[in-house]
């Protein structure tokens, strides 16, 4: 039984999806309304957060995941023109509409044609289209690419490492995504959400963990039922269980990882991808062999 009143000021419209949603706890439902209801330009940073709630960084940065994961939140490390790194935080009152309500990129002004008295320019030689992830094939790990017909054997590096990713790394990685619809129709991915994937793929594929390995961490243990954004469900997975690099010294003359914000401590550290940094990934291994 409702006792309902009509707002007419200080009030925020919710959507069920997020309110009933029947896989984020009750911390991140409560949180994403927070969120929602706060304008632009709210800091809702985790250490904000905790400063305006009774529960703890850890519990806070949880649930930013979670709203994370189902498309909610989108957090971005940024650098401001002091140098200083910030995480901008996106809302999105409701995820299965967020394409059709990005701002859409006005259309630029067709150029001036060239007055009909200057000659033409030579023709330029058209550019053959890439063909695409589709028909790249899954590579064993450990296995090299096939040498295109007539290509001479090159000759063999002494001091080569095993540390640069392969040439098809963007195809294989874009093969996998695409591939992964075979072992569960509910990640089937559109165009956009495998380029967007591709690149947290090729930072696995570069620490020598092979495309069998990703396929079997991206679709085992799946949460049952619709998923509402396997794009997200899948980012999540990419970057919470991203392995650790083998041991090794990198190769000469390698330039370092680029400056990463911890989602959970919101620390800088240096790596190829966004994640958490190894305090909190440790804190965070200790905590669930605790609870075991």
């Amino acid at each position: 039984m409702h006792v309902r009143h009509r707002h007419r000021e200080r009030f925020t419209v919710v959507g069920n999806h997020l309110a009933q949603h029947r896989e984020l706890s009750l911390l991140a439902i409560g949180l994403g309304v927070h969120i929602q209801s706060v304008p632009d330009g709210t800091r809702v940073d985790i250490k904000s957060l905790t400063a305006r709630f009774p529960e703890g960084e850890a519990r806070i940065a949880a649930a930013l995941r979670e709203l994370e994961a189902y498309g909610y939140l989108t957090r971005t490390p940024q650098r401001t023109p002091g140098g200083r790194i910030v995480t901008h935080t996106v809302s999105y009152a409701n995820p299965a509409v967020q394409e059709a309500t990005s701002p859409r990129v006005p259309p630029q002004a067709a150029p001036t044609p060239p007055p009909a008295a200057e000659p033409e320019p030579a023709p330029v030689p058209a550019r053959v289209p890439d063909p695409g992830p589709a028909p790249v094939p899954y590579l064993p790990h450990g296995s090299r690419a096939p040498e295109p017909a007539g290509a001479k054997p090159a000759a063999a590096d002494p001091t080569a490492t095993t540390h640069a990713p392969p040439a098809t790394g963007a195809a294989t990685a874009a093969a996998v995504l695409a591939a992964l619809r075979r072992d569960d129709d509910r990640l089937l991915l559109s165009e956009r959400d495998v380029a967007r994937l591709s690149p947290a793929v090729e930072t696995w594929l570069a620490r020598n963990t092979g495309p069998e390995a990703v396929r079997r961490a991206l679709t085992s243990h799946l949460p049952a039922g619709p998923l509402r954004s396997p794009a997200a469900l899948l980012l999540h997975r990419l970057t919470a269980r991203l392995p650790v690099p083998l041991p090794g010294s990198p190769p000469p003359g390698a330039r370092p990882d680029p400056f990463q914000e911890c989602p959970d401590c919101e620390r800088p550290f240096r790596a190829p991808a966004p994640g958490r940094c190894r305090t909190c990934r440790t804190e965070a291994t200790e905590a669930a062999e605790a609870a075991e």
